[in-house]
């Protein structure tokens, strides 16, 4: 029997707090005005860059957990297989998959809530009813998603962003590059939607990844994440550390390219347009082919050939 949206997902102790402040709220001017974060990218994160970012948040700032979702009922073990430890002869453990609401409070002492871990592969639209339920009930006025596409740019320029919103008004100072898409869906892209459809704020960034680091890390990317929601939400984030590691691997991955004189071909061609483009631009920063924005194509060719990497490397 299908699970109610209630069902999907548990409020622990720790989230009574926050049920009784907004409880008491006797109109929209009185809520809480939460900031949600979410990180829940599946796919849509390359070089997890979105959960890199996720992951350095609740290594820096104090936070506890709230809510629990069933990720048993959610994730696809097969498409997804967890971890297990065989030790010898025997089973020693086994790493289940989850999906949690965390409180954390910003560097100025700020609260706001991180939905963090797997995306659901099922139920994605009694998920998305339950998160809008802990919208409500929890005091959330904005949400915000964290991803990362990868895009034919050069790892030595500035980390580029993808920004979109239910209103125009929430990401103003962003370049709209896109006309109509036909693209991949995904939970954080449908959550969206449909809180827009209900009348809550929501919004998104997605940074752009260098294609030929889609599979690895590129802590620039979630560095870059962070400093766009800091922007966005006016959360005060730590950083230092994500912009340290966001340097070393920028030496390593010179380092590594510099071996191969066709790499380094590559790199420059990258440059090039990235150069070309921006200054065509005066300043905005999303590039293609020949100093254009891509073609609906291009990105949908380029979106198949990461998800198709995963696939392959998923089954190896």
């Amino acid at each position: 029997m299908a699970q109610q949206p209630e069902e999907l997902v548990e409020l622990l102790p720790e989230a009574e707090p926050f049920l009784a402040r907004e409880a008491q709220a006797a109109g929209p001017a009185q809520r809480r005005g939460l900031v949600l974060v979410h990180d829940l990218a599946g796919e849509f994160d390359a070089a997890r860059a979105g959960a890199l970012a996720g992951a350095h948040l609740l290594a820096s700032l104090p936070h506890e957990v709230i809510a629990r979702f069933d990720a048993d009922s959610l994730v696809d073990y097969r498409g997804h297989r967890p971890r297990m430890t065989f030790h010898g002869d025997r089973y020693e453990s086994f790493v289940a998959p989850e999906i949690l609401l965390y409180a954390l409070e910003d560097d100025a002492g700020e609260p706001f809530l991180l939905l963090h871990g797997a995306e659901p592969d099922f139920a994605w639209e009694r998920f998305v009813a339950a998160v809008s339920m802990l919208v409500e009930s929890l005091g959330v006025t904005s949400v915000a998603a964290l991803q990362a596409i990868p895009m034919p740019v050069p790892h030595t320029r500035p980390v580029t962003v993808t920004a979109h919103a239910t209103r125009r008004q929430l990401i103003e100072s962003y370049p709209v590059y896109w006309g109509e898409l036909q693209i991949p869906g995904s939970v954080a892209a449908l959550l969206e939607l449909r809180l827009g459809e209900a009348g809550v704020d929501a919004f998104g960034v997605a940074a752009h990844v260098p294609h030929y680091l889609a599979q690895a890390t590129f802590p620039a990317a979630s560095l870059s994440l962070l400093e766009h929601l800091s922007a966005l939400t006016g959360l005060h984030l730590p950083t230092e550390t994500l912009r340290e590691a966001a340097e070393s691997h920028r030496t390593e991955v010179d380092e590594q390219l510099a071996r191969s004189p066709e790499n380094t071909a590559v790199v420059a061609a990258l440059e090039e347009q990235y150069d070309r483009f921006t200054a065509a631009r005066e300043g905005t920063d999303l590039l293609g082919g020949a100093g254009e924005v891509p073609s609906g194509e291009e990105l949908g060719a380029e979106f198949e050939r990461f998800l198709a990497e995963r696939d392959r490397r998923r089954n190896e």
